[in-house]
This record gives C-alpha cells, sequence and structure tokens, in this order.
C-alpha cells in the first residue's frame, strides 16, 4: 500500500524521526498521473461548453456538445476516419523517411570528423526554415499529390531528430565509451549497445519533436495550400468546412487533431519511454 513519509525536522533538543502514514482513498487516486491529466481534460471541457455557451455564437465558437455532434455525424458518414487515415499514411511515411534518414546522418557524423561538420553545418542551415516555406518548390518538384507533403515532412522531421540524437550520443560519459571499447565493441554494435540506449532520453525527445514538427505540417500544407488537389486529409477537411461555414465541423477537424496527438503521445511514446527510459533508470 503507498505510504507517505513526514519528516520531522531537529529542534531545541527533540530528535528527529520519520513517521509513517497510510495515504487516504483521494491521495491515492490522485497520485495516479492518468487521472490528474483526466480531470485536467474534463476542466477543459467544461470551460469549452460554458464559454460557447456564454458567447451564444456557432459561427465564432461553437459548443463543445455542437463540436461533438457534428464529430459523431462525420464519423457516422465515414467522412472524418477517410480523411484522418489519408493523413496519418502520409504522415507515417514522411515520418519514417525522416527518421531513418536522419539515423544515417548522425551515424555518419559520430564516425567521421567530415560527417559531423556536414550535419553541424546543414542543421545550421535549414534546421530554423520552417518546412511550410518549402511547399511551394516542393509543388513545384513533385506536382499536387503526397509527393510534395512527403518531401516537406522529411524536412521536418530530419533536423530535429538528427540534432538530439548527435548531442545525446556526444553527451555519453567517456566511462561508458570505455566500458565499450573494453568489451571490443565497434561499428554499428558499439552504436546499438552503448551510445543508443546512452542517449535514448534524447533520442526520445527529438522523435517527440519530429512527431509535432510533422504533424503541424502536415495539415498546415493541406489547410492552406491543398496540395492533394482536394482528396487531402484532416486539414483540408478543416478548409472545406470553414468555406461552407460549418463552423462546428471545423472544430470537430481540430478536435480529431488534438485527438490523435494525445493518443500518440500518451499511449505510443509514453509507453516507449516507460519501457526504455524509465526502465533503464536514466530518468525518475
Amino acid at each position: 500500500m503507498s505510504k507517505a513519509r513526514i519528516i520531522l525536522r531537529e529542534s531545541a533538543g527533540e530528535a528527529s524521526g520519520e513517521v509513517e502514514r497510510e495515504l487516504s482513498f483521494l491521495e491515492r487516486v490522485w497520485e495516479n498521473g492518468f487521472v490528474r491529466k483526466a480531470a485536467l481534460l474534463l476542466f477543459l471541457a467544461v470551460l469549452w461548453e460554458v464559454y460557447g455557451r456564454w458567447t451564444n455564437n456557432p459561427l465564432l465558437f461553437p459548443t463543445l456538445s455542437e463540436t461533438i455532434t457534428a464529430l459523431i455525424g462525420h464519423i457516422r458518414d465515414g467522412s472524418l476516419p477517410q480523411r484522418a487515415y489519408a493523413s496519418i499514411k502520409v504522415l507515417l511515411l514522411g515520418y519514417g523517411v525522416g527518421v531513418i534518414m536522419a539515423g544515417a546522418l548522425t551515424i555518419a557524423a559520430i564516425n567521421t570528423r567530415l560527417g559531423s561538420d556536414f550535419l553541424e553545418t546543414m542543421t545550421a542551415m535549414l534546421s530554423p526554415l520552417p518546412a511550410i516555406a518549402l511547399l511551394p518548390l516542393a509543388l513545384l518538384w513533385f506536382g499536387l499529390g503526397n509527393g510534395s507533403l512527403v518531401f516537406i515532412l522529411i524536412h521536418s522531421v530530419l533536423w530535429p531528430v538528427a540534432l538530439n540524437t548527435h548531442s545525446g550520443f556526444r553527451a555519453v560519459s567517456h566511462t561508458l565509451r570505455m566500458v565499450g571499447r573494453n568489451y571490443g565493441l565497434k561499428g554499428f554494435g558499439y552504436i546499438r549497445k552503448i551510445l543508443i540506449p546512452a542517449a535514448f532520453p534524447s533520442i526520445l525527445a527529438g522523435l517527440k519533436i519530429g512527431w509535432a514538427f510533422a504533424w503541424r505540417t502536415l495539415v498546415a500544407a493541406e489547410l492552406v495550400f491543398g496540395v492533394s488537389s482536394g482528396q487531402g486529409g484532416l486539414g483540408w477537411f478543416i478548409f472545406e468546412n470553414r468555406n461552407l461555414l460549418e463552423i462546428p465541423s471545423v472544430f470537430a477537424g481540430l478536435l480529431t487533431v488534438i485527438l490523435i496527438g494525445l493518443v500518440v503521445e500518451n499511449l505510443v511514446f509514453r509507453t516507449i519511454e516507460r519501457r526504455t527510459v524509465l526502465r533503464w533508470g536514466l530518468q525518475s
């Protein structure tokens, strides 16, 4: 059973000690991170509903209940799942290619001085450049369609993942590096068994940042440019409904983007973190 320790400090001739007491039921429940996050989301949902009712203008700010009604309607007619699937399919393709390229650049950077100089130079040049700024060029090179989207998604993912991974590798202690060398590890075996586990918190942070950058870049590209010729995903869904002044449907599309982000963060990345970083004792 969970315990809480109350530490009594020394004072004027009194001995110090520890007293343990059982946490109450409410305290044990509140210790659960899922419960705290659920309570926060519930508070935001109530705030959304109250503010929407106060404005009383669905064209300006629909209530949460109106948004959920629109969300359910678009799920039933299949339009929203189809658009979400289209977005996620392109996103995973661009994200996967970007991560692979980032890994290749990072491996070259830690093995050769020229590779390190190349990665640092390209990161300094291209990382500050917004991916959406490259979309007009991508449209000229690849035309309307998923090719342009994949190109800018790779740009969104490549540099933050490579930069965080390279920084994590460089931060690995000399002691761990010497342990690997003493065991005769070289090449990819040295990277896999020594560098990656030690640098995994930085690698995971880079993967999270890359995912967030790719997700918002994809939605922005579909929303602003409609680069999939009317066959786009959630961004195009939001754009179409805005033109039709179906504002609850616009908010339903935005809510879908938020929900997918929450699922990926709390189910995918959190599971990876719990099974790696937390289990290995690299973070508390």
